[in-house]
């Protein structure tokens, strides 16, 4: 039988407390009326539920469904989920993985960045709570209630260092875990979102579903970003047949029987020069698989946006 209190952190005050990999496997969770605590979800949750919670640092593991921040303020937190929605709450920020678009409502002084973290269990709390690593809209803030000549939320700065906002905690329980908040380590890839791209010269590189995916694509990241390079945006999606066309154009049929097999990863590259270094890095790097890269600079932001704006739809962004 699940005892309700083991899934609930209430009325608490200048607290550490939290929740090991394993003790909450898929459950729902509450927090609620707790005031300069810091909390710790280091499993996946079915959803979370966050209300009136003042001056707390919270790191949520991979929520399944949504998260829902409900009259918070001068919180900061870390948070995975496939919804995330926030009401009547004032200075949160956030470093966000959410596979669809954030909502905000009646908030003010919102602040978001790109999810970053690692612990040895957090991938497979990611395929326990059914969110990909690649599916990560964290920029694309819908603000619900919007107030002429004000902005409710921005962005985090671009150097925004994870744990001055959230730092690891600090009880012996919880100390267990083995974290990592450097960003190259992160489980998430780190993208740039909706921030300001340094050049107009985009590189679409996709990878077909396979043993080594997943391990493909961040080796292609790691590789592109150690040269300067700047991963905009991820994707994984199902195609068919007639988004191949629509995306590939003329080399369409050569990609078309490798879809079956699953989703695509798709990645954005941008910096001068990127088509050029992505197709000679795939060349070098991945002689042997079967990688679709733009042509040249003048295809690839037409391959860009087609496949973002296929993948939106599909999403039903």
């Amino acid at each position: 039988q699940v005892d309700p209190k083991d899934y609930t952190f209430s009325g608490l005050k200048n607290e550490t407390v939290g929740r090991l990999p394993g003790k909450v496997a898929g459950q729902q969770f509450v927090i609620q009326d707790c005031e300069n605590c810091s909390i710790y979800i280091f499993d996946h949750s079915a959803t979370i539920t966050i209300d009136d919670c003042v001056n707390c640092q919270i790191f949520l593991g991979p929520i399944k469904g949504s998260v829902f921040f409900r009259d918070c303020k001068d919180c900061k937190c870390i948070v995975a989920c496939q919804q995330f929605r926030a009401r009547d709450c004032k200075k949160l920020e956030v470093f966000l993985c959410c596979a669809t678009q954030p909502i905000i409502e009646s908030s003010t002084g919102m602040k978001f960045g790109c999810f970053q973290y690692y612990y040895p269990e957090l991938a497979l709390q990611f395929k326990d709570a059914g969110l990909s690593i690649f599916n990560n809209t964290w920029s694309n803030i819908h603000d619900f209630t919007p107030v002429s000549g004000e902005n409710n939320w921005g962005l985090l700065p671009e150097d925004a260092v994870v744990q001055d906002y959230v730092p690891l905690p600090s009880s012996e329980e919880l100390k267990a875990v083995r974290i990592s908040t450097d960003a190259t380590r992160s489980i998430i890839p780190i993208t740039r979102g909706r921030r300001q791209k340094n050049s107009d010269e985009s590189c679409l590189a996709v990878f077909f579903a396979g043993d080594y995916t997943t391990a493909n694509a961040r080796k292609l990241i790691d590789e592109m970003t150690g040269k300067g390079f700047q991963l905009v945006q991820t994707k994984e999606v199902s195609m068919k047949a007639e988004d191949a066309h629509r995306v590939f154009q003329q080399c369409a049929s050569e990609f078309i029987p490798l879809l079956e097999r699953g989703p695509v990863v798709a990645l954005e590259f941008n910096g001068d020069g990127v088509v050029e270094a992505c197709r000679s890095t795939v060349n070098d790097v991945f002689s042997g698989t079967k990688v679709f890269v733009s042509e040249s600079k003048a295809s690839a932001s037409q391959d860009v946006d087609n496949f973002y704006n296929f993948a939106d739809m599909q999403m039903g962004m």
